[in-house]
């Protein structure tokens, strides 16, 4: 990454963005320790985005486990709540409802969404083309009916432009496990995907920083966006960092185990220990006992 280039310097706003399934881990440090270091390299403010509209996996130990990790490992935020009571009181994203529905009805009164009463397990079965079988946008399943997703109606042909921090452009098309993408769940309320989009021009977000794995996330908002008229979306920067893996081929997940930094906290590591772990499993040599240290030894290190 070029911090002197041009194009850094008119960026403004970025986000940290976890979702309270679970306590903190290794992984989210990585990302939050990334983010920072940019955010300070390119003169932006860093945005706590805390994403709870997935109401049965939402915990509010988890939402306060938020808080105590951040602040315990001194990774600094700019704009959002600063405590619990505040997140609640103003910026949990039930708070946004409105916004989100509004979204999904132009998107329902233009067309785009279907019903779909297909399950996760049905939809993991793909064909010879390597596309989920799904059938409901076929039989026109009437969106008022009883244990329907709504979903997107995806142009699975369309070319998607990204912007990427260093000013090239990447294009491409919806991968097979975004051509049926949820938008409203059987539940009543918003995806992820749909209120990220919304938030991120809600907030006035120009950076997006992410692991890896959401790089189909960022391809089915664009076209997301696109869908809803909203153009702003198409001009966000995105950067895409390595993850930090438990193994060759799986990544690190929420846990109260040994990776959460809440149980490493508990057992009375210090935060220059945890950085220092996570700095050993990157493969990092040199002192890393710090958020800036270790965003920085990140970077270099190719992340």
């Amino acid at each position: 990454m070029n911090e002197t280039s041009a194009q850094y310097q008119n960026f403004h706003k970025t986000r940290i963005a976890p979702t309270p399934s679970g306590f903190l881990h290794f992984g989210n440090i990585l990302s939050f320790a990334v983010t920072a270091v940019i955010a300070q390299k390119i003169g932006a403010k860093i945005l706590l985005r805390i994403d709870d509209i997935d109401r049965l996996r939402t915990n509010k130990e988890y939402v306060q486990d938020i808080f105590d990790t951040l602040n315990f490992l001194e990774i600094p935020w700019h704009e959002g709540p600063r405590n619990l009571e505040e997140f609640e009181d103003s910026y949990s994203q039930v708070h946004r409802m409105p916004n989100y529905n509004e979204a999904i009805n132009n998107l329902r009164d233009a067309g785009f969404i279907y019903a779909c009463n297909c399950s996760r397990k049905q939809l993991d079965v793909t064909n010879n083309e390597n596309d989920y079988v799904c059938g409901c946008q076929i039989q026109q399943i009437p969106l008022l009916a009883e244990n329907v997703n709504w979903c997107l109606s995806a142009n699975k042909d369309a070319v998607i432009s990204v912007k990427n921090i260093d000013g090239s452009i990447t294009n491409n098309t919806l991968p097979a496990d975004m051509h049926h993408v949820v938008i409203r769940k059987k539940d009543g309320f918003p995806s992820y995907q749909l209120t990220s989009v919304i938030d991120d021009l809600f907030y006035g977000i120009d950076l997006v920083i992410r692991g890896k794995d959401l790089w189909s996330s960022t391809l089915v908002q664009h076209q997301l966006a696109a869908a809803l008229g909203e153009n702003k979306f198409s001009k966000i920067t995105f950067y895409h960092h390595p993850l930090l893996m438990e193994t060759p081929d799986k990544k690190l997940s929420k846990s109260a185990g040994a990776t959460s930094i809440r149980y490493l906290r508990q057992s009375g590591k210090s935060a220059a220990d945890i950085y220092t772990i996570i700095a050993d499993l990157m493969g990092i040599n040199g002192p890393v006992t710090n958020w800036n240290e270790l965003g920085e030894a990140a970077l270099v290190a190719g992340y």
